[in-house]
């Protein structure tokens, strides 16, 4: 039996998986808040005493921070993981300790045709490298490199690196986040709370919950961007419309920039929580164009496949399909 984990800032999905033939086939899942636990140690000891499990075989664990060793901090809350710390507890089984991306970018070789959306088709080279980023709680990247015909996933701490604007309404958000926090990181744009900042920007308030005459006055924050975008999707506010818009290019020009850095002519998917939540916007056109808007790289960035990843559990899976090479 193998145990997989993806720890996210919000939430942590666990569960327990037979190896099965052309992937890991889960036997049983949780899905736990992250922080009402103190660590990873603890959670896993209540996943096991809820389920009864033994004999685990190898555990994998992705985490949403930069991982050293077999210790990891969330980038988002004083949360560690010590995977060595449970793999003792369970009886010494070979353990790995990765970056949320890298396990997702694990699962890609196994998704099958009802777990992706396709938004370019692309020319795929079976010889090329991949790419994969999502956001979610925050914005994580990953490289998938190609070595001798089979992907091997490499972690990135991308989603931190400086948001490059591309427009004057960019430039303007830019202007307005840097007075805000001194620094603009992609994750300030691209995440739920990179919309919250897009949703205050384009409500011209800080306290936009009082501005925007569709929603409930008294949402916090992590209930903003679900409402606003459900807002956008409907076209009740032009506000938010414009909010989902914004997002929705710098999402497809971040991941066009993505293609670039890593040659992914295998291919560029776009995982994490909030695509599949937006996927009308995503397919409306202005996701691609900003992809592709990149002169003079625009006939390479035609090539290269773009496809949503729609499981919601696949860096899950991910970890599981690692757990499954360790020995």
């Amino acid at each position: 039996m193998l145990l997989a984990a993806d720890i996210g800032g919000t939430k942590t999905l666990i569960g327990l998986f037979d190896r099965g033939r052309d992937r890991p086939v889960p036997t049983v899942t949780r899905e736990y808040v992250t922080l009402d636990f103190e660590s990873f140690e603890e959670l896993v000891n209540t996943f096991l005493e809820e389920t009864g499990a033994k004999e685990i075989e190898a555990l994998c664990a992705g985490i949403a921070g930069p991982v050293v060793g077999q210790v990891a901090r969330l980038t988002s809350a004083a949360w560690v993981a010590d995977i060595g710390a449970v793999a003792r507890r369970i009886g010494n089984c070979p353990a790995d300790l990765v970056n949320d991306l890298q396990a997702m970018a694990a699962a890609i070789p196994v998704l099958g045709r009802d777990e992706i959306c396709v938004l370019q088709e692309g020319v795929a080279r079976a010889d090329g490298n991949a790419a994969i980023l999502a956001a979610g709680t925050g914005m994580g990247q990953g490289l998938l490199h190609n070595v001798n015909d089979a992907f091997v996933p490499i972690a990135s701490e991308g989603g931190h690196a400086d948001f490059a604007a591309r427009t004057p309404r960019e430039l303007a958000l830019v202007e307005e986040l840097t007075r805000i926090h001194g620094r603009v990181e992609v994750e300030e744009v691209l995440s739920g709370r990179g919309f919250v900042n897009l949703f205050r920007f384009t409500h011209r308030s800080a306290d936009a919950s009082t501005k925007c005459p569709i929603l409930a006055r008294d949402l916090d924050d992590d209930e903003i961007a679900p409402a606003a975008s459900a807002s956008a999707l409907e076209r009740r506010c032009p506000h938010c419309v414009e909010a989902l818009e914004m997002f929705v290019e710098a999402y497809g020009a971040e991941a066009g920039n993505l293609g670039l850095r890593a040659m992914a002519t295998a291919g560029v998917y776009i995982g994490g929580g909030i695509a599949p939540k937006i996927l009308a916007a995503l397919e409306d056109g202005r996701f691609m164009d900003a992809f592709l808007s990149k002169a003079p790289m625009v006939d390479l960035l035609r090539t290269l496949p773009v496809k949503v990843i729609t499981n919601p559990a696949a860096a899950l899976l991910g970890a599981a399909v690692i757990a499954a090479t360790l020995e």
